[in-house]
C-alpha cells in the first residue's frame, strides 16, 4: 500500500493559494481516477483506490501545513505504511511556475509541511512532486507570498498538469527513478498522461 499526501490549509481562504500546490494536484488526481475523497481519518480527508498495481491512500490532511507530518505518521501506522511508500505533492519556492521536481529524500529546506513530516517520522526518505510556485518578490514576506492565491498563468497551470501527470504515473506504475528523469526540470517533452 502506498500514501499520496497533498500538502496544504484547509478552508475557503486559503483555496488556490500558492502553498496549496498540493491539494489542487491531489485533488485533480483523484478526478481523472474517478474517486472522491469522502472518507476522514488520521486528521485528514482522504480515500482508498486499487488498481491492478497496488492499493492507495490519497489523503488531504486538515491539520494545516505546519502540522502535516501529524497526518502522515497517523496513516503510516493505522494502515502499516513504509516511509519509502510515502509520496508529498507539495509546493516549492525555489522553482519557477511550470517546473516540476521529483525527489526521492532530502531536506525540508524552508517548507513547513515538508519540516513537520521529518519531524514526525523521523525519517526524510519519502517521495515527493515539488511544484513550483516561484520565488517570492524579494520585498514580500514569505508568508503573505504562499498564501497570496496562485496567477494561474499558461506556465502555472502546465506544471500543475505536469506534477498531475507525475502522479498519475506513479499510480499507474511507473518507476519512481524513470519518472524523475521525465519529469524534472522545466522540460516541454513530457507527453500526456494515456
Amino acid at each position: 500500500m502506498k500514501l499520496i499526501v497533498g500538502l496544504g490549509n484547509i478552508g475557503k481562504e486559503y483555496e488556490n493559494t500558492n502553498h496549496n500546490a498540493g491539494f489542487m494536484v491531489l485533488g485533480k488526481v483523484t478526478e481523472r481516477l474517478g474517486v472522491k475523497i469522502n472518507n476522514r481519518g488520521c486528521e485528514a480527508d482522504y480515500c482508498e483506490y486499487r488498481n491492478e498495481i497496488d492499493k492507495f491512500i490519497f489523503a488531504m490532511p486538515r491539520t494545516y501545513m505546519n502540522e502535516s507530518g501529524k497526518s502522515v505518521k497517523s496513516f503510516m501506522k493505522k494502515f502499516n505504511i513504509d516511509i519509502s511508500n510515502v509520496l508529498v505533492i507539495v509546493d516549492d519556492i525555489d522553482q519557477n511556475p511550470g517546473e516540476v521536481r521529483l525527489r526521492k529524500s532530502g531536506s525540508a529546506g524552508t517548507h513547513n509541511g515538508l519540516k513537520s513530516i521529518i519531524a514526525e517520522t523521523g525519517n526524510q526518505n519519502f517521495l515527493r512532486v515539488r511544484v513550483g510556485i516561484g520565488k517570492q518578490n524579494e520585498h514580500q514576506d514569505l508568508a503573505n507570498f504562499v498564501l497570496s492565491k496562485m496567477k494561474m498563468t499558461d506556465i502555472q497551470k502546465r506544471g500543475l498538469e505536469k506534477a498531475e501527470e507525475a502522479v498519475l504515473d506513479f499510480v499507474s506504475g511507473d518507476d519512481f527513478e524513470s519518472l524523475m528523469a521525465k519529469f524534472n526540470g522545466n522540460s516541454e517533452k513530457n507527453g500526456k498522461h494515456k
